[in-house]
């Protein structure tokens, strides 16, 4: 990961660093962070970080065939919180899962990672805690992070401000593409977030405007300050959506983000299906009550704006919908049965969040 390079002049004897560029800081940072990235090396990762560009062998990663799958994401206002608490330990891991969980619903593995970090003033206790998060978060993947850019730049960010962006690339061998095969009489798995994750963070932030509270009170809902409890990361699903699709029966999954199951899970159907939901198969998370509480928030505006207790779904074959979710829960996951796959467009629901 390095700083942008930029020559300087000496006629008027002014320096890079004085216009509020600091290089040697960029590279302290580089040299801070290798171990984390490091860590993060899996087959395939050709060289460390210091290069031009990374370099990655697909052959080595163990792909005869493959076709490359990209994403990239950030996330949004959640770092407005971030900054606002100084909290910097988990927002690199919400960069990477808002990648990696997309990916994966293709059918590729995630193979490796890049970050763009840019600030107004390199801080450089802040700055490694970020990408060592980033780091973490990889690791948790088993994606590698193979490279990245810090840019500081004056002027374009107030102090203490910064934005992060992410960029992953997996793989899948040609023809193993999702979603394949949608029918009617599939089964929709619900895996649990790990709470707000990455999404609606504008309206997070009015709702704890509404509510009074600063991001140091006790929270309402959990244990801790409800700034840190609203930072709880991303929850990654990669290795068990793998592990789920290599077990066979998965047609599909959906990442659910911005728009809810409302918008997201028609997002693998066929144009002629849709989907019913019950919504009593499924407690709502405290968090998603005490918004829904303090700002008056409907069903359907929840279902639209808020993941709402389901960070992943998975439409799989009826016949196999009980051993996937005893696999599921092998690996670590709260897994419910949402509904199943019907005639028709969209998402319908039946109950009631409770």
């Amino acid at each position: 990961m390095q700083g942008d390079r930029v020559m300087t002049t000496g006629h008027n004897g002014l320096t890079y660093a004085e216009a509020g560029v600091d290089i040697d800081a960029g590279n302290a940072l580089v040299d801070r962070i290798k171990p984390a990235a490091k860590a993060t090396s899996r087959p395939g990762v050709m060289a460390g970080l210091g290069g031009f560009g990374a370099l990655f062998d697909l052959k080595a990663a163990g792909y005869e065939d493959p076709i490359l799958v990209a994403a990239t994401d950030g996330v949004g206002t959640k770092l407005r919180i971030a900054i606002d608490t100084g909290i910097y330990d988990t927002i690199g891991i919400d960069l990477v899962a808002m990648c990696v969980n997309d990916l994966v619903c293709q059918g590729a593995e995630p193979l490796f990672f890049l970050d763009y970090f840019a600030t107004g003033k390199l801080e450089l206790d802040a700055a490694a805690t970020i990408i060592e998060g980033i780091a973490e978060g990889c690791a948790l993947a088993g994606t590698a992070l193979i490279g990245g850019e810090t840019a500081e730049m004056p002027g374009m960010y107030d102090a203490g401000d910064f934005d992060l962006a992410g960029f992953s690339v997996g793989a899948m061998e040609r023809g193993t593409d999702l979603p394949a095969g949608v029918v009617a009489g599939d089964v929709i798995l619900g895996l649990a977030s790990d709470g707000v994750h990455s999404n609606g963070y504008s309206l997070v932030r009015k709702i704890v405007e509404v509510s009074g509270l600063a991001w140091d009170a006790d929270s309402p809902f959990s244990d801790g300050t409800l700034g840190a409890a609203l930072l709880a990361p991303t929850r990654l699903y990669v290795r068990q959506a793998l592990a789920a699709i290599r077990a066979g029966g998965v047609h599909g999954l959906a990442h659910i983000t911005g728009g809810g199951l409302t918008e997201n899970l028609p997002r693998v159907l066929p144009d002629d299906l849709g989907a019913e939901i019950d919504l009593t198969s499924w407690t709502l998370p405290p968090v998603f009550a005490w918004m829904r509480d303090v700002a008056g928030l409907d069903e359907a505006e929840m279902l639209k704006t808020f993941n709402a207790g389901i960070g992943m779904t998975l439409v799989v074959a009826a016949e196999e919908a009980e051993a996937l979710k005893s696999l599921l829960t092998e690996a670590g996951e709260t897994v419910y049965t949402l509904g199943h796959v019907n005639e028709g467009a969209g998402v319908t629901y039946k109950g009631a969040l409770a």
